[in-house]
């Protein structure tokens, strides 16, 4: 009782971003948790560290190190200008963000890429003159949209693809299809919604981004992080070529390693070693075999039930604990790659569904809040559509593909 009074607490904060009367956030709860679990007996210290997936943590940190190189090389910034150069009406410069954001999101993390092109954006669009709210929120879904097609898409696909073995290869065949019909789904409700600001006007975009480059560290950081995907793709494990890939980029004279460090997610890093933790601590109950009984009885072997269950509780309590609320059934149904590929759709999708749905959301909200407010009705009377369009293509895909 003391090991689920524990788990409870923890996955409320999880869930609220906060413990009411404290100061508490969820990285916080996730360590209190873990050193509660060992505290209270349900797991040794030693076993406490074992129940870490270290190799989920290392892909993390590997990830971001190479992004940060990209970005502070200015690498992000010449592509967001070339976007803008070329796009000379609303649409094409809606489709030149939905796409940059998407297509980065998929190999480097979406939260990171939001952290990158949300100051970008807010800069280009009131620049020009534009309304930026339609163009904030392409750049939160695209990036959710985006990250379903790999494995180092976002945090939970990391997790997914350290849990389940599926080759980083096979994810991607199976997943990049939905992300692609996501990306294009966003594009035309974006459109449809704003039509005010989707005219056939034309602009003439001019020096609209101040660029600094500095191409020697951006064409290390280029070549390093293409050969880090080409290696993923070959069947590497993935946790090992990020973090491979990572120290050969901090091997450098041109940058402070304090600057690459400020970019890194220390927090996030620690909430996930801590939920592994309090969930590991889980395991000894038998809220497992509980849970599995459960999931049995609502038919969970079918992709369109298990998308359902899984996106609703993606939108309670965020995607990555919804990720290791069903960690311990996945496994145990009839086809568990089946079950982890609609798990790795499902989750990631449903963060499109409320302005609160997803990290990336929120990172893009807090960045352009200074400059720009984005409401909740504005975000939802999008995100709600695409999130069940999307959703339900994603399931029948994956029904009919596996």
């Amino acid at each position: 009782m003391l090991t689920l009074l524990i788990f409870a607490a923890t996955y409320l904060v999880l869930a609220l971003g906060r413990f009411p009367g404290l100061r508490i956030d969820r990285p916080g709860a996730a360590v209190v948790g873990a050193s509660l679990m060992v505290a209270a007996g349900t797991l040794s210290f030693d076993e406490a560290l074992r129940s870490v997936d270290w190799a989920t943590i290392v892909l993390l940190l590997g990830m971001m190190i190479v992004v940060a190189n990209l970005r502070l090389s200015g690498f992000f910034r010449l592509v967001a200008a070339k976007v803008v150069r070329h796009a000379h009406s609303p649409r094409r410069l809606l489709a030149g963000i939905v796409a940059v954001s998407g297509i980065f999101s998929a190999f480097f993390v979406n939260d990171t890429m939001c952290l990158v092109l949300t100051p970008l954006v807010v800069e280009v669009t009131l620049g020009l003159r534009r309304n930026p709210v339609p163009y904030l929120l392409a750049v939160a879904m695209a990036s959710n949209a985006g990250s379903v097609a790999t494995i180092t898409g976002n945090p939970q696909n990391m997790m997914i693809g350290s849990l389940s073995g599926i080759h980083y290869r096979t994810f991607a065949i199976s997943l990049a299809p939905v992300a692609a019909f996501s990306l294009v789904i966003t594009w035309l409700i974006l459109i449809l919604l704003f039509r005010d600001e989707f005219n056939n006007d034309r602009f003439e975009a001019g020096e609209s981004l101040r660029i600094r480059v500095n191409r020697p560290m951006m064409r290390k950081s280029l070549v390093v992080a293409c050969g880090m995907v080409v290696f993923f793709f070959v069947g590497f494990p993935v946790a090992q070529v990020a973090i491979v890939a990572a120290a050969l980029l901090l091997i450098t004279r041109r940058v402070k390693p304090e600057k690459v460090y400020h970019d890194i997610d220390w927090p996030l890093l620690a909430m996930f070693a801590g939920v592994f933790i309090v969930v590991k601590g889980v395991e000894r109950t038998a809220l497992e075999d509980d849970l599995f009984r459960i999931a049995d009885s609502f038919g969970l072997n079918r992709t369109g039930v298990l998308t359902f269950f899984s996106a609703a509780l993606s939108n309670i309590v965020s995607n990555v604990p919804a990720v290791l609320v069903f960690r311990p059934v996945i496994p145990k149904l009839i086809d568990p790659t089946l079950g982890w590929l609609t798990l790795a759709m499902s989750s990631t999708l449903a963060g499109n569904f409320t302005l609160l749905g997803s990290v990336a959301n929120l990172i893009v909200v807090q960045r352009a809040r200074g400059d720009v407010e984005i409401k909740f009705w504005d975000y939802f009377k999008a995100g709600a559509p695409l999130t069940i369009i999307t959703l339900a293509f994603g399931a029948a895909w994956l029904a009919w593909v596996r």
